[in-house]
Formats: structure tokens, sequence, C-alpha cells
């Protein structure tokens, strides 16, 4: 945990969660998860798109990334041709509770956005390591198809900056924020923690499980 208190006879200090290693299994509410991140000021290292190398085939069965999100989440199953190109069926897009026919108006979503992560520690992480955040497959809270307006509208924004439109969808966004920042062992910022305070304070407190990936 990271609150302290200056004061001897204030409250107790929260308890930290035990140390952990890549691949170790947490389990924990959103509040401890919360808790538990580190709050520090944004690295101001410039960041470049490419240093997040994404939409890799990493099975090697002709499906990109974005591709198998794709299958992954259609209503129905689409059509499926040459290179893994797709047509048809129907998604749905919880940002904006919206249904949208087709892949072509979706975008495959970093929940906590690439620059977001080069803000809050990925500087010090591998090439290898970026690449399995921006290409996460194993955890099925990291990546999401949503309405390509959402995504853009959305951009590199943390919670203090933006939220999802549909309101019902906000306990879920910003739960799974914190999951995702907590599998990699990122930071947030004093007002992205403020935000996620106030958003998460309206949810259930549930229980939730993470591999850590780093």
């Amino acid at each position: 945990m990271r609150r302290t208190f200056a004061l001897a006879d204030a409250a107790p200090t929260l308890p930290r969660p035990p140390a952990t290693a890549p691949g170790d299994t947490v389990t924990l509410t959103v509040r401890e998860a919360l808790d538990a991140l580190a709050v520090a000021p944004e690295d101001t290292t410039p960041y470049k798109r490419s240093y997040f190398k994404h939409w890799i085939d990493a099975d090697h069965d002709g499906c990109n990334t974005r591709q198998e999100l794709l299958l992954e989440e259609a209503v129905e199953a689409p059509d499926q041709g040459a290179g893994c190109k797709l047509t048809g069926t129907r998604w749905y897009s919880a940002y904006d509770n919206t249904g949208i026919d087709g892949p072509s108006r979706l975008d495959a979503d970093h929940r906590v956005p690439l620059d977001e992560a080069w803000d809050s520690g990925a500087p010090a992480w591998t090439p290898q390591e970026r690449q399995d955040f921006a290409d996460d497959l194993d955890d099925p809270r990291s990546l999401v198809m949503v309405s390509a307006s959402s995504n853009r509208s959305k951009g590199g924004k943390d919670p203090a900056q933006w939220q999802p439109p549909a309101e019902a969808n906000r306990c879920e966004y910003n739960t799974q924020w914190v999951v995702v920042k907590t599998r990699f062992r990122l930071s947030v910022d004093p007002a992205g923690r403020k935000a996620l305070d106030d958003e998460l304070l309206q949810c259930p407190n549930e229980g939730f499980t993470v591999v850590r990936a780093r």
C-alpha cells in the first residue's frame, strides 16, 4: 500500500499485499487494488507509439491480435476469408452502448492506453514487456472492441480526463482500469487516482483475480 500517516496516533498504515512475481495469481477487492497502486507524477520521457509493437500474430494462425479480438467478441461468428479478413455479423460497443455491423467501424481499444502506460511505468520495460502489454490476449480485461468514435474520443486520456458516454459502463471501465494497472504494476497520477476514487465509490467493491504480467 502507498498510504502512510505522519503521526503515531493517526490511523494505521494500510497493509501491503504480499510480494508477488510475474505469473503469480493475486486476488484483491477493487478498493484493495486501487490502494495498492503507486501514486506518482506522469513520466515525461517522450513517447512514440512504435515503442509498443502490436497487432502481432502470436500463435501463427493467420489472425493478428485485433482480428483475434474481433472473433472473440462478435455477437455471432463472422465470415472469415483469406488473411483472416472478417466480414458480416455484429459487435457491441460497451463504451457508448451501441451495436455495430461489420468490423470497419470498430477499434481494438487498450483499456489503459499505450501512452498512458508509457507515462506510468513503461519506459523502464523491455521491448518484449511493452509488446506483451500491447497484445495482451491472456487477460480479457486488457483489450476491448469498441466503436471507432468512442475509442478516438478517449485517445490517450485517463479516467480524470475521459469516462465512457454510457454511464452504465463506468463501473466496469474503472474497475478494469485498476485491474490492468495491477496486472502490469503501473502507477496512477494524483488526478487519475482521485477520479478512480470518485467513480468507484458508486460501484460494488467486488473481488477479482489477476495474474501478474510483470
